[in-house]
């Protein structure tokens, strides 16, 4: 491959390991909040063979601006944000990062249950305003309480494990889970796990079947003052829906690191909910996950660029 060759990169930056893997070829970097006209102007411009996927969605629009396009690798596991159907009708092959962070997101996942639990923000909050609420405060004991998780890849089995380790019954749902681990109960209705469980957190990929999963039918099944933590995907979340949840009681708290739109409109509702604590999609984010979505996105488009040169 020509030194010529170019690698769009959606984002600021990229991991020195995986900078030192695509050392043959010009790697373009779209800055941190690039729009549709941004990576429209870049594909024109450069004809990349390959885009690492950090921020913002890939269209059609932005697919036909670099006609030697080869492929679309995500730094990282979700690929919704990728229109998958029109790069299959252009031969673009679509890569992932799938368990690149899955530690991350589940440690993420558990300072969001925590935090909601123990009230970690608003007794902060107190405190440094003078109030000592040791004499009224309860916090929510996790113990002997029942943690559900709506899908059951990489990172859920990882929370699943946690979940044990605190003593909690784990109940989860995943249709496409081959195999359940020892202490973690298989539940064939959704609705059901809703039902029972104190915390339910979610590790779905979102899809035109699930978009809204968490709407006020499915809130209406929830155990009253249940936690909800989405480290998953925004778009599975009806806000109005969650709103009036947490406002009536039927949740306690929710935990929110990913939104319907990002990155997050100012002012947004949730800048004003007291129990809910939102994080700027960063669960997947870590010193170590950063270095391996960076290399696994890197050999994605390696392995699909070089296999196409020798076949060519």
């Amino acid at each position: 491959m020509s030194n010529n060759a170019v690698i769009l990169v959606t984002g600021a930056d990229l991991a020195a390991e995986a900078m030192a893997l695509l050392d043959d070829y010009q790697v373009v970097f779209a800055g941190g909040k690039p729009s549709e006209e941004d990576l429209v102007a870049l594909c024109q411009r450069h004809n990349p063979v390959g885009i690492i996927v950090r921020y913002g969605r890939i269209n059609a629009r932005i697919m036909d601006a670099a006609p030697g396009l080869k492929v679309i690798s995500k730094h990282g596991s979700g690929i919704d944000i990728i229109d998958q159907a029109a790069a299959a009708a252009r031969q673009i092959e679509v890569k992932s990062a799938p368990g690149a962070n899955a530690a991350a997101v589940a440690e993420h996942t558990w300072a969001m249950i925590l935090a909601c639990a123990k009230s970690v923000l608003p007794l902060d909050s107190r405190l440094r305003q003078g109030h000592w609420d040791k004499a009224r405060h309860k916090s929510l004991e996790l113990e002997g309480r029942t943690l559900g998780l709506v899908g059951l890849g990489a990172i859920g089995r990882r929370v699943a494990d946690v979940g044990q380790a605190f003593g909690m019954r784990v109940l989860a749902y995943d249709p496409y889970a081959g195999a359940f681990p020892a202490g973690c109960q298989p539940v064939d209705d959704v609705q059901q796990l809703y039902a029972r469980s104190d915390v339910v957190s979610l590790h779905c990929p979102l899809t035109e079947q699930n978009a809204r999963m968490i709407n006020d039918e499915a809130l209406s099944c929830f155990k009253q003052g249940a936690i909800l933590v989405n480290t998953a995907r925004g778009g599975l979340i009806d806000d109005d829906a969650l709103l009036r949840a947490l406002d009536n009681g039927t949740l306690r708290w929710a935990g929110l690191d990913s939104f319907t739109v990002e990155p997050l409109s100012a002012p947004h509702p949730w800048q004003h909910i007291d129990n809910v604590i939102i994080s700027p999609h960063i669960g997947g984010v870590s010193d170590h996950s950063y270095i391996k979505m960076g290399v696994t996105a890197a050999e994605n488009v390696l392995k699909v660029v070089e296999k196409q040169d020798v076949v060519s």
